[in-house]
């Protein structure tokens, strides 16, 4: 019997995606709610690496409070019922780069609160998915007493900033590097 004991060598590291189509998405995913419902409206955007190409393959979730600001705690993420909202979706990344979201215009969770969407996103390259978020472009004084936006250089702040289109919708952009870099956030 030895006393010697081989030094463990740690696994080597390995990046979040590519990903495949087999069991990661689920029917109605992207959906919050309904196409069409009371209320929907489409968050759409594009995926950009740090050379500004689009990404084909990332995955991106979401999270959020309904319209009135409320944080929904009911069932039916995964199994989509085509009515109940559960403030939770996931989609994929088209070959384009361009994702698409039915849901709602989020409620800010208690008053003069800035609403915003909270956002992860996995893809290849990635040694860990990343978070963000998507504010409303409205409540502009809202947004100015934000205290993650307000932290920020204009610049950078503008980033997390949807914009919304002329049917209602958001439109907002993940750029992982470069001038128009998303702002991306470190929970430790």
């Amino acid at each position: 019997m030895s006393n010697h004991t081989t030094p463990l060598v740690p696994t080597p590291g390995q990046t979040v995606g590519p990903f495949y189509g087999y069991a990661l998405p689920f029917e109605k995913d992207n959906e919050l709610l309904a196409p069409g419902s009371a209320g929907s409206i489409r968050l759409q955007g594009t995926v950009y690496d740090g050379a500004g190409e689009t990404v084909p393959d990332a995955i991106l979730e979401i999270w959020q409070p309904d319209a009135e600001g409320r944080i929904v705690q009911k069932t039916g993420s995964l199994v989509r019922d085509g009515y109940t909202f559960t403030g939770w979706g996931r989609g994929s990344v088209g070959y384009s780069g361009v994702f698409t979201f039915t849901t709602v215009n989020p409620g800010p969770t208690e008053p003069g609160a800035a609403p915003f969407i909270s956002v992860a996103i996995f893809a290849r390259g990635l040694t860990n998915r990343l978070f963000t978020r998507i504010y409303l472009p409205e409540d502009t004084a809202a947004l100015a007493n934000d205290p993650l936006l307000s932290s920020l250089d204009p610049k950078r702040r503008d980033t997390l900033i949807a914009r919304r289109d002329p049917d209602g919708g958001l439109t907002w952009d993940i750029h992982f590097q470069g001038a128009n870099e998303t702002v991306f956030l470190d929970f430790q």
